[in-house]
């Protein structure tokens, strides 16, 4: 048999693969055929396939075209319009989120002359960072690249990381308007980072770890929003505040600033900045489904083996990223001022309430 790579390696793949017991028939003929075996091997490893797959990239991508769809009908049902309609009539305009995509990768990329070339440019790219390291330390019941006591913790640092992409992507540009947006999303930084790190800490205090395996086997008696409303209440909330939805799109009001840090991008810069949002909202659907929900805690599928714990984790963040996208076509936009006085007022509050809760449910050993 022919490999591209050591057989040891080879092997370690095999051991390690990603059993799905509905097309494994179909992976053990392709692990027959040699060279394409290694390519499939590496494919199918866990921490490949985590990473790569599911809750990885290739999963990013498709909740990104599902979501934005998904939130364009349901602001256009509750302001009685159709909503996307003219890409794929017949299943109503589904894929016309892909279309937006394919017409971004042709248009042109403008690059003002004030601008800060290299950084304008490399900005964008570098974003992804941030955005695919949690994935790295996610786990999707059998499917993880890394598992660590420290995922969660993990996890809230990286995702913290995101707002400093945005802020520096708006000063590459170089415009007083995307000056304007990156000035409110520092604004909006500071308003909700404090109350969601607290609720977070409310809820490793209460679980006694760190460990999204261990945080997730605790909560198959009670799940997490059950056992400290409070901290699930402030997460919801300050999760519309870091993704920008509304009531808090205050960094890209249409109406004002013209999508904020990001006015002057074009093209398919456009298109990755502006996925941004709903690639964070993903991540935080991810961290509150675990925290919160049970992880990836449901009736296992036989025929999907592994994927059970894939499919009931993700079904759990859809069911979270749909319901913050409700969001922008019930509720009106709050002033910087009033976001602030929110989140410096209110969700603090809360949020300590939430910690205090979580410490006497703790020392008491109620859990």
């Amino acid at each position: 048999m022919v490999y591209l790579i050591p057989e040891s390696l080879f092997e370690l793949f095999k051991q390690e693969m990603v059993s799905i017991p509905i097309i494994d028939p179909i992976i053990k003929k392709l692990l027959e055929i040699p060279v394409l075996n290694v390519i499939v091997a590496f494919i199918f490893w866990k921490k490949v396939f985590a990473v790569l797959v599911a809750p990885g990239l290739l999963t990013i991508l498709l909740i990104l075209l599902i979501i934005i769809w998904l939130e364009r009908k349901i602001t256009a049902r509750v302001q009685w319009r159709y909503g996307p309609l003219e890409i794929s009539k017949p299943i109503g305009g589904v894929i016309q989120p892909l279309a937006d995509g394919i017409r971004y990768l042709f248009q042109e990329v403008i690059v003002h002359k004030d601008a800060h070339r290299p950084y304008f440019l490399q900005f964008p790219l570098l974003s992804f960072i941030p955005v695919l390291l949690p994935i790295l330390v996610i786990p999707a019941g059998a499917v993880y690249a890394i598992q660590t006591p420290y995922a969660v913790p993990i996890i809230v640092g990286l995702i913290t990381l995101i707002p400093m992409v945005i802020i520096a992507l708006g000063w590459a540009s170089n415009s007083r308007y995307a000056y304007l947006g990156v000035l409110r999303e520092t604004f909006m930084y500071f308003g909700y980072e404090v109350a969601f790190i607290i609720a977070v800490i409310a809820m490793l205090i209460m679980y006694g770890t760190g460990d999204a395996f261990r945080i997730t086997e605790a909560q198959r008696g009670i799940v997490g929003a059950v056992l400290n409303p409070l901290a699930c209440i402030v997460f919801l909330v300050t999760s519309a505040m870091a993704t920008s939805r509304l009531p808090f799109d205050i960094p890209e009001a249409d109406q004002e600033v013209v999508f904020g840090p990001f006015v002057e991008y074009t093209g398919i810069v456009f298109g990755i900045v502006m996925t941004l949002a709903y690639e964070k909202l993903y991540l935080l659907g991810l961290l509150f489904s675990i925290l919160f929900l049970g992880g990836w805690n449901g009736p296992y599928i036989p025929p999907l083996g592994d994927l059970s714990g894939v499919i009931w984790l993700l079904i759990k963040t859809v069911i979270f990223m749909t319901f913050l996208v409700f969001l922008r076509s019930v509720y009106p936009r709050f002033r910087v001022d009033q976001a602030l006085k929110l989140g410096w007022s209110q969700l603090l509050c809360i949020s300590f309430i939430a910690l205090g809760l979580a410490i006497v449910v703790k020392v008491g050993g109620l859990m």
